[in-house]
């Protein structure tokens, strides 16, 4: 029913920006949460940012703070991850993702659709 996918993913140099985005198809008013992942090989996904459809809040994993934006279009199904001053530690796959039953989208057991991932490189 609901699909998520990603675009927007990239190289860039350290320093640089990259938008990210996330159509969504099959989405609903009973959405709770959205979130983008990150995942690097080796390591588990872990919840860069987050927006809670009710309230709008916002939140960001503390390495993303400050430098990273997430937001939703209105009266479009659409997700964004505005990343700015880009590291190489930004490097990995990025997934959109989505909770429907009001659980909070940071950990990733929470997660009931995944997008297929778009890779982010940050690299001189």
């Amino acid at each position: 029913q609901v699909r998520l996918v990603e675009s927007g993913g990239g190289s860039v140099q350290p320093g640089g920006s990259l938008t990210l985005s996330c159509e969504a198809s099959g989405f609903s008013d009973s959405t709770y949460c959205m979130a983008w992942f990150r995942q690097v090989p080796g390591k588990e996904r872990e919840r860069a940012a987050s927006i809670y459809f009710k309230t709008g809040i916002t939140r960001y994993a503390d390495s993303v703070k400050g430098r990273f934006t997430i937001s939703r279009a209105s009266g479009k199904n659409t997700l964004y991850l505005r990343m700015n001053n880009l590291k190489p530690e930004d490097s990995g796959m990025y997934y959109c993702a989505a909770n429907f039953d009001r659980q909070e989208c940071r950990p990733t057991r929470n997660i009931n659709y995944w997008g297929q991932g778009t890779q982010v490189t940050v690299s001189s």
